[in-house]
């Protein structure tokens, strides 16, 4: 029998858990560092992949046992899979304490083994995309500690993600207890400076302060916050019995500013919960450097502006300086409120924060700002105020420039070499930045007045809810026209009804693509809308021209209607008829006190009916230079593929645009791309983004109060009026989603990738959002109740339930469990 079997823990370090398991390996890290550990040695994940105890086996466990001193020892999981960045596998694998004996030893190895198959961790391996890596389990065996008391220690606060701030748990005895949440602990969060006596707890000032310092050291020779477990014995000695990293903490801001600082998340406006690739970022980057030098401001294209800091892939802008100008801060929190109830409590919280007192001067430099607003101002007003007068001609201008701007943004020049491709790539936007929202965005700016001003002059006579049901079904929506154009597609291959409904919508897509399905007029609709797809802001995303599977799956959807009155162009027609007819009867209402008012107060909701559905199209617009720009680097990375400098060409996305043009001047950066890929694919993963998020990692959101809410109810934030009842469908990605007629679709987050789905849907409800975003906008002109912001939805609701959302109160009633 080889010795590989059984192996000391002073044998181990940090390298090991493909031998022993992440535990192990930790364990063996702490004992090389000079910790102090109980003593102990692993079987290793040899021997379970032999998954037999023979004698040699049992006999080579029990004699290492019996070298401990054949007392009482801790038995512990240590699989392959645990104890990784990500993911801790807390509890999911089995722990003994106190075993004694060699059959009991030896049946506790027995049971750890087993335990990597049970249910629970099987279903924590798949929830943390490693289901498919191979999962061993090795067992640590440690001599027991009799402790006077023990705990966890998190050497950052776990709940708001401070970095200056530890906290820990304890108990007087066994800390099991803490571990399993099975008892009451008593609480201590440390902040760097000595410890006060605890009145009544279990641990002294002497001994708080003594895991501070074994934090801190533990913390920086790992370099990343450690979840510790330790016991102090009854002589006061401190051991470590565990260390591994926080794998739940948001990470933290990176910016060359000095000071504390406050950012606020923004991809969530465009529907972008999930990461960008770090070339989708550079994209935004080059974008804000475009936007500025349009209006006088120099800015580097690589850099964008260092307000826009790139935080685990979400876009963050700064907002350090408005918190702190004394002439703005106190109305932070109600600007907030249209990013859900919690980003304004938590605004509230950073306002109380005295790092963040008001201090004198402006948070910009009049030098720079004047300028810029003499040179749009002008433009914009003439704009805004042509669009009230003549809301036909400035629609008509608007589509004109959309069209300027999809023209403009090819290149129809032959490139020379892989950098001028990257080069037109960087330009694509130009056009965009520089006609397009000059002559798109005045006509919104002109919807928004004319529809605040009718609610204005009809204050008393209708609620804003009353006002938001006039803009159910606005024509010249150029998504709205996309689901509808993409409705009459299904309706056309009827004839092809079972093979659409009853085939993978990913096949489907395959077999498109290779040329053999039959024909459907799924090429016309791609020519005009496969510019788009979910994330589409992202230019490392691939669109639906590349890969249609939303599309079938949409189509499906839409193929499953069999109600005629619920077919998708009926129910737009009868959004748009009832929020005609909402005007009518507020316009009613309000003439029988204030007939002149009421006359104006229906020309404006008329007007911004007229222009509010231009609400997508610069969005539209600006998709088209993504598309141009996407096709210029994936043609540069295929290049690239071929002088070996990058394994495929889509790798080219992992990269930003200063680092692909040191590719093309012969730099190998396929390490770099590897491992964006995986901190990639593991950002994919997360579920929760702050809304507003410290320097210090704290998430505010953490810090301020839960609204409460009645029995079975979520409470959000209002985004489309109207109250259903319906099954719900939970979706977290909707490439090959669909959502049966009636259904509730409850998402993390929409974009105009995900409007699609909204035809089918009874109702709508998300974790995050702005009534101004896309999604709710959308779902407001299909008329389908919307409460958006509705924390952890997509965890609290299941598929099947019948949940009621009541889209004017912004309340999600859950009643009762999944059908």
């Amino acid at each position: 029998m080889s010795r590989e079997f059984v192996i000391g823990l002073d044998a181990l370090d940090a390298n090991s858990d493909a031998l022993v398991g992440g535990k192990g390996a930790s364990l063996g890290a702490l004992v090389r560092a000079g910790e102090r550990v109980p003593a102990g040695f692993c079987i290793t994940t040899a021997a379970h992949a032999g998954d037999r105890f023979g004698e040699d086996l049992r006999r080579e466990i029990v004699q290492a046992y019996e070298r401990l001193g054949a007392g009482g020892v801790a038995v512990r999981s240590s699989a392959t899979t645990e104890d990784l960045p990500f993911a801790s596998f807390a509890g999911q694998h089995e722990t003994f304490l106190n075993v004694r004996g060699g059959d009991e030893l030896i049946d506790a190895v027995r049971r750890c083994w087993d335990s990597l198959s049970s249910p629970r961790a099987v279903a924590y391996r798949e929830a943390a995309g490693v289901a498919e890596l191979p999962a061993l389990m090795g067992v640590v065996v440690q001599t027991m500690v009799d402790p006077a008391a023990a705990g966890v220690l998190f050497t950052a606060n776990p709940i708001t993600g401070c970095r200056t701030e530890m906290v820990v748990d304890a108990v007087a005895g066994l800390g099991d207890v803490v571990v399993e949440g099975s008892g009451t602990a008593d609480h201590y969060v440390l902040d760097g400076r000595p410890s006060a006596p605890s009145a009544g707890g279990c641990l002294s000032a002497a001994q708080l302060d003594q895991l501070q310092e074994t934090g801190q050291r533990l913390q920086q020779r790992t370099g990343a916050p450690q979840d510790v477990e330790w016991a102090f014995d009854r002589d006061g000695t401190l051991w470590l019995l565990q260390s591994r990293p926080i794998t739940t903490l948001f990470p933290l801001p990176r910016s060359d500013r000095p000071g504390p600082r406050v950012y606020f998340e923004g991809g969530h406006m465009q529907g972008m919960l999930r990461p960008f690739t770090p070339m989708g970022m550079s994209a935004m980057r080059v974008a804000m450097a475009d936007y500025l030098e349009n209006v006088g401001v120099r800015a580097d294209p690589f850099r964008g502006h260092p307000g826009l800091v790139d935080v685990a892939g979400r876009m963050y802008l700064d907002l350090t300086g408005i918190v702190r100008y004394r002439a703005v801060r106190a109305k932070l929190p109600a600007a907030m409120e249209v990013y859900g109830p919690r980003v304004s409590s938590a605004m509230e919280r950073v306002l109380e924060d005295p790092r963040f007192a008001p201090v004198p001067g402006r948070p910009y430099r009049l030098r720079t700002v004047l300028p810029a607003a003499a040179r749009l101002a002008p433009e914009m007003v003439a704009g805004l105020v042509g669009a009230l007068v003549a809301p036909a001609r400035a629609r008509e201008r608007a589509f004109r420039a959309a069209a300027q701007v999809q023209q403009q943004s090819r290149s129809h020049q032959d490139p020379i070499t892989t950098a001028d491709r990257l080069h037109r790539a960087m330009a694509a936007q130009r056009p965009f930045l520089a006609l397009g929202m000059r002559t798109m965005l005045p006509p919104l700016y002109a919807a928004m007045f004319a529809k605040a001003a009718g609610a204005a002059l009809l204050a008393g006579v209708a609620t804003p809810g009353e006002v938001d049901e006039t803009l159910r079904g606005m024509p010249h929506n150029v998504t709205t026209e996309m689901d509808l154009a993409l409705a009459r597609l299904a309706s056309a291959a009827a004839a092809h009804r079972d093979l659409l409904l009853h085939t993978p919508a990913r096949e489907l897509a395959g077999r498109y693509l290779a040329g053999e399905l039959p024909e459907i007029g799924l090429g016309g609709f791609l020519r005009r809308y496969g510019h788009r797809g979910a994330a589409e802001v992202d230019v490392g995303v691939p669109r639906w021209a590349e890969d249609p599977t939303p599309v079938f799956a949409a189509v499906a959807g839409y193929l499953r209607v069999t109600d005629p009155e619920q077919a998708p162009d009926r129910r737009f027609a009868r959004a748009a008829a009832e929020a005609e007819a909402k005007i009518d009867e507020l316009v009613r209402s309000a003439r029988r006190t204030r007939p002149l008012r009421a006359r104006v107060a229906g020309l404006l909701l008329r007007r911004s009916r007229s222009l509010a559905g231009l609400r997508e199209l610069p969005k539209f617009a600006w998709l088209h230079a993504f598309a141009e720009m996407r096709e210029q680097l994936l043609a540069a990375g295929a290049e690239l593929h071929g002088h070996g400098r990058l394994e495929r060409a889509e790798d080219i996305m992992f990269l930003d645009l200063r680092e692909a043009l040191a590719a093309a001047e012969g730099a190998d950066l396929r390490p770099v791309i590897l491992e964006r890929r995986a901190e990639y694919e593991r950002e994919m993963r997360r579920r929760s983004v702050p809304g507003l998020l410290l320097s210090d990692g704290t998430d505010p959101e953490a810090l301020a109060p839960r609204a409460p809410v009645g029995d079975g109810a979520l409470a959000g934030m209002p985004a489309a009026p109207g109250r259903v009842t319906g099954r719900a469908r939970v979706v977290l990605d909707p490439s090959d989603a669909h959502v049966e007629p009636g259904e509730v679709l409850v998402a993390p987050t929409t974009d105009p990738g995900w409007t699609p789905l909204f035809l089918t849907a009874g109702g709508l409800v998300t974790e995050t959002g702005s009534p101004m975003a896309h999604g709710p906008t959308v779902a407001r002109e299909y008329g389908i109740p919307a409460v958006i912001c509705v924390r952890d939805a997509t965890r609290l609701i299941r598929t099947g339930q019948l949940i009621t959302v009541d889209g004017a109160a912004g309340t999600v009633v859950v009643d009762d469990v999944p059908g």
